[in-house]
């Protein structure tokens, strides 16, 4: 997928969802960065795996950690309520709803204790900014580094 076809249609729309406060470039470039580290933004469903949504969430792990922390679990009940969605459908829905995967994603981040990583941080810093929330099984270190510097520059172009 195309970052600024993402921009437009995946992450906007979520992003809409939420106080206009976590809509910021560096939201948009961790989101998009994060996204292609995931699932390159073409698979809803992990290939061999049970994760769902372009950011790849867990029932257990991300959806359910979004649901209970203290710094999203009002914003995610308002955000499903709205939606009609009860907590107990939101794993599923990651799967078709792209805004709704935002919305959990950018919550995400909004978990971790520290800003998020500006668009002139070293590629690094936004690497262990993404390890320290989405704590993959697998990470791929080697792909990082140009999906960041791809996703800051959609967004500064």
């Amino acid at each position: 997928m195309n970052l600024i076809y993402a921009i437009n249609n995946v992450i906007t729309p979520g992003l809409a969802l939420l106080p206009e406060k976590m809509n910021t470039p560096e939201a948009v470039a961790m989101l998009l960065s994060i996204g292609q580290q995931e699932s390159r933004f073409e698979h809803r469903k992990q290939i061999n795996g049970p994760a769902r949504g372009f950011y790849q969430f867990e029932k257990g792990g991300g959806v359910r950690g979004v649901l209970r922390h203290p710094a999203t679990r009002h914003t995610i009940q308002s955000v499903i309520s709205r939606l009609g969605i009860n907590a107990d459908e939101c794993y599923d829905c990651l799967a078709t709803d792209d805004a709704l995967a935002t919305v959990f994603a950018r919550l995400l981040l909004y978990t971790h204790p520290k800003p998020l990583p500006s668009l002139e941080s070293d590629p690094e810093e936004s690497w262990r900014y993404y390890l320290q929330t989405w704590r993959p099984g697998k990470p791929h270190r080697e792909t990082w580094d140009q999906f960041r510097i791809d996703a800051v520059n959609a967004i500064t172009r």
